[in-house]
């Protein structure tokens, strides 16, 4: 029998075309299986990371399963020079890039992805030691955008037990990852010793799961108004603004729209880090030009301009450039 909190969530995904990432653990099996039993439209994608014994066999056993499901599959496999460190941020930016591409080239807009409840509790977790902010304790989103595509997680409201007891009692064949019990890694530590917080501290995973959808909202609502006032200090591939609508901000405000700025100025996938943007903060107090994240950034009196890095900075160029931009919006607003 299917979750229900899995069953509310995909109604509102009927009718429309979606691949699902499956690695052959349990936590996506159990997922491709409960897509099949909506008859959901699916084709499913597998990355063969080439990083473990079994990454053939497992492989394998997933196109072997969706031809029994009647599911399309595409295999795809990691074939770049591996790097010695980071091997797994490495591996996650390879997959995402490869299934992103494919959907691109196929006309899909959504992939699923089979994270679930305790992979959510275990990064609340994992960011609370970190000493992480309202976004990472606020831990992975129902639904995000990689590369324009959108990153849908339809198993946030359901524990790995029952996955595992579903494909277990309809005798459904996966695969386990020993790095899954590996106490070397942070997140296994916490999952083999999770059960305290509730044994000992009287703190349930549905209190923390709570915890992260309140979270979430004010996440939400953050972006929601950064997003705004960046909108408000983007011209023609560069953003201008005066000091005092910077530093007017709250503190945690001012650093997610700094971050966001340049994000979006120098065109990197994430935003520089918070040490990085705390030094930019205190350096844009007084008239000063600098590089981060692909951009340049520069005061001068009360005005703040970031251009991609390498532009030429002056600020009576881009003045002239801003009335031209507000001019030419204006017309287009008019007719």
């Amino acid at each position: 029998m299917m979750n229900k909190n899995f069953v509310d969530f995909m109604q509102k995904y009927t009718g429309q075309k979606m691949a699902v990432a499956v690695s052959g653990g349990v936590d996506s099996v159990a997922l491709l299986y409960w897509l099949v039993k909506i008859r959901a439209d699916i084709v499913c994608l597998h990355v063969n990371h080439g990083l473990r014994i079994a990454a053939d066999t497992e492989a394998k056993y997933v196109q072997d399963l969706c031809e029994q499901l009647n599911v399309p599959c595409h295999i795809f496999k990691w074939t770049d020079e591996k790097p010695k460190t980071g091997i797994e941020d490495a591996a996650r930016m390879a997959r995402y890039k490869m299934m992103t591409d494919f959907c691109h080239k196929n006309g899909i807009e959504i992939i699923l992805t089979a994270h679930q409840a305790d992979d959510q509790i275990e990064t609340f977790l994992m960011n609370l030691g970190r000493g992480s902010g309202v976004y990472g304790l606020a831990a992975m989103r129902g639904e995000t955008l990689v590369d324009g595509i959108k990153i849908v997680r339809p198993l946030l409201g359901v524990f790995r037990r029952e996955l595992q007891e579903y494909c277990d009692k309809n005798s459904i064949k996966y695969f386990s990852d020993e790095m899954n019990f590996d106490p070397h890694y942070t997140r296994v530590k916490i999952r083999q010793n999770r059960h305290l917080m509730e044994s000992e501290l009287g703190i349930s995973d549905s209190r923390i799961l709570l915890a992260i959808q309140n979270l979430g909202r004010v996440r939400d609502a953050v972006e929601d108004f950064v997003g705004t006032a960046i909108a408000n200090v983007m011209y023609d591939g560069y953003a201008k603004f005066s000091e005092s609508f910077l530093f007017d901000l709250a503190p945690d405000i001012r650093l997610k729209f700094l971050g966001g700025v340049i994000q979006r100025v120098g065109g990197d996938r994430y935003q520089p880090r918070l040490n990085s943007l705390i030094d930019a903060l205190d350096k844009l107090t007084a008239d000063v030009k600098f590089t981060l994240g692909h951009c340049t950034l520069r005061r001068f009196n009360n005005q703040i301009l970031i251009v991609p890095e390498g532009t030429n900075v002056s600020f009576r160029k881009r003045n002239e450039k801003t009335k031209k931009y507000h001019k030419s919006n204006k017309s287009k607003s008019k007719a």
